[in-house]
């Protein structure tokens, strides 16, 4: 018979805490920062709502999930929106409509599902690609790869290398830069792309900005925030943070000075980071999903991770289908407008805690998409 039980982070026992840890070992898919309990744990320490439901059945645990709690018993993978990977930690033969009614949930909806067990299996709605650059031996030889694949793309990187070296200052890549004054800079210049492009600024919230300080700042274990940066003499010119485990390196933070953009500065930064990754302790650099046009000239391996909702059977659970099937419909799982809302409004519900928040970001968001269209109006 299974069985549920469910925490706060920071109230989960250590033996489940190591058997998670184990689980996440076990399989290259939850081989990910932000599949362990030390993601959760993190997160934990700064949104009261977070919580992780551990499965067991009879002498043995069968999985883990963390998520946030919200109204309605609606689940939210933790730390959204800045979980691209999340799922159902567990062993096989664990199923999702079946562990979500033992642990009281009607309705987890998803984003970036991995799901090596298929316990979701049903609920995917659609599928998107993640970018991942894996050494499998030196830096030097992937990035041979690289420009074997794309010579002509490759040589224009390298040109800008160059042209940045020479015009504005000698660069060199710092892995695990601790400098607040950098990392403070790279917050800044995220938050006036995403004004420019009228994305949600999700690090406007505290908690967001609670937890990647705190994140920042821990450096003990093999979970740790890690900061890349790449300087031009003394001038900051582009960087990545993120969380590593081990290895594996996520980074969510990519930003670079806009007052060097005709450099293409973030072209330049990924190649050094890529030729720096072995001195850096790392053999994964997880690009994740979007951005594409960035990111796939240099990952050489793709992952597909899925978008849905996962449902109990139950009568929050039968309603919650009803308006995913409505969603659906209307081509929320597609790139067009409809799509665009739905993903625009899962950052809103994730990162506003508050009704005036919520309220604020939707309004934010209509006053974007008009913008926009009244903009290729005036194009076309």
């Amino acid at each position: 018979m299974l069985t549920a039980e469910t925490f706060h982070p920071s109230a989960l026992p250590q033996a489940d805490i190591e058997t998670w840890r184990a689980l996440c070992a076990s399989r290259p898919e939850f081989a990910n920062p932000l599949m362990g309990p030390d993601f959760a744990l993190a997160v934990g320490a700064v949104r009261p709502d977070a919580r992780v439901t551990v499965w067991r059945w009879p002498g043995r645990t069968a999985g883990f999930l963390a998520y946030h709690r919200r109204p309605g018993s609606f689940a939210r993978p933790i730390g959204a929106p800045l979980s691209d990977y999340h799922g159902l930690v567990s062993e096989q033969g664990l199923d999702a409509d079946e562990a979500l009614a033992a642990a009281g949930l009607s309705v987890y909806r998803f984003t970036g599902l991995t799901d090596p067990n298929r316990a979701f299996s049903g609920f995917v709605a659609s599928e998107r690609e993640s970018f991942v650059i894996e050494l499998e031996s030196t830096a030097e030889a992937y990035l041979e790869a690289l420009r074997a694949a794309s010579p002509k793309r490759f040589k224009n990187y390298r040109r800008l290398d160059h042209k940045l070296d020479r015009e504005v200052g000698a660069l060199a890549i710092k892995g695990a830069d601790r400098d607040q004054a950098a990392f403070d800079t790279l917050l800044r210049w995220k938050r006036e792309q995403l004004a420019r492009t009228g994305a949600h600024d999700f690090l406007n919230p505290v908690w967001t900005r609670d937890l990647l300080q705190a994140l920042f700042e821990h450096q003990d274990g093999a979970f740790q925030g890690l900061m890349v940066t790449l300087y031009a003499g003394d001038r900051l010119v582009a960087g990545h943070f993120g969380i590593r485990q081990g290895g594996v390196y996520h980074p969510w933070i990519a930003s670079t000075d806009p007052e060097l953009a005709a450099w293409s500065p973030g072209q330049v930064f990924l190649g050094r980071a890529i030729a720096a990754m072995t001195e850096m302790g790392l053999t994964t650099y997880d690009l994740g999903p979007g951005h594409e046009h960035y990111k796939r000239p240099y990952a050489l391996s793709i992952r597909t991770i899925g978008e849905g909702v996962a449902t109990a059977a139950n009568l929050g659970g039968r309603a919650a289908q009803m308006s995913e099937q409505a969603w659906s419909l209307a081509g929320a799982h597609g790139q067009g407008a409809v799509g665009k809302l739905r993903r625009r409004l899962d950052i809103i519900a994730s990162t506003e805690l508050s009704f005036a928040g919520r309220a604020r970001g939707v309004v934010q968001a209509i006053g974007s998409r008009t913008r926009r269209a009244s903009g290729e109006m005036e194009v076309a």
